[in-house]
């Protein structure tokens, strides 16, 4: 089975967007992944298609309707019956890793719930099992940057998409650590040169720098990466 995205939003003409290009867009392509994308005003009411409504107990901003948002999961998730987690973009979820990440990569796929306004209602998240899940501590107008954010890092790790599998191996948090600093030609640019163990040749003294390296950048720029490593220890 072809791991599969099935974005539902407001905008879908944001989609493939930047996931059309380079590793994800030949991807794409050469069908190591499958996007499909639903406008969520397709499930709304009236002639105006009105998908939001004023909150119950006052407050500024709108909020997503049930009636609308909810036929549009059930209707995605009958097409796509292999595919049970429903994710939502909202900064009170789960800030997204690279453990996530690998685990979405493993399954069959996901749809994605991009939610606009001041939210959804809580009854959707409820009764269909929705995980909400945030890129950080910020606010962006939409879900449909966060969606694209996720599938451009799960895509790379899926099997067709980058050729080079070392190389996420070692990239940062594969181990719980941030990658080792990286050079190429010119030897000497600006007046700064290579660390010489990298023109060595030794492949062994290599490694034990670029471990060094990632472990020191780790306690100095990410105290608490580091600190949950030692406790799995």
């Amino acid at each position: 089975m072809t791991w599969t995205a099935h974005i539902l939003s407001l905008y879908p003409e944001m989609f493939p967007g930047p996931l059309g290009e380079s590793l994800a867009g030949k991807g794409l392509q050469d069908r190591a992944w499958d996007l499909k994308v639903t406008d969520i005003r397709d499930f709304a009411f009236g002639k105006h298609r009105n998908v939001d409504d004023s909150p119950f107990g006052g407050g500024a901003g709108m909020v997503m309707r049930p009636d609308v948002l909810g036929p549009a999961i059930d209707a995605v998730a009958a097409e796509q019956p292999g595919i049970e987690r429903i994710i939502y973009f909202s900064p009170r979820g789960r800030v997204i890793d690279q453990a996530f990440v690998r685990e979405l990569a493993d399954g069959p796929g996901a749809i994605l719930v991009c939610g606009r306004f001041e939210g959804i209602d809580q009854r959707v998240l409820e009764t269909r099992d929705v995980e909400e899940v945030s890129l950080g501590d910020f606010i962006l107008s939409g879900g449909e940057i966060a969606a694209l954010a996720l599938l451009d890092a799960v895509v790379r790790l899926l099997p067709g998409v980058t050729g080079n599998r070392q190389s996420l191996e070692e990239e940062s948090f594969a181990d719980g650590l941030l990658e080792y600093p990286h050079y190429t030609r010119p030897p000497v640019w600006e007046g700064r040169e290579v660390p010489e163990v990298l023109l060595s040749g030794h492949h062994e003294r290599i490694k034990d720098w670029r471990r060094r390296q990632s472990e020191e950048l780790t306690k100095e720029r990410r105290r608490d990466l580091w600190d949950r490593r030692k406790s799995n220890f």
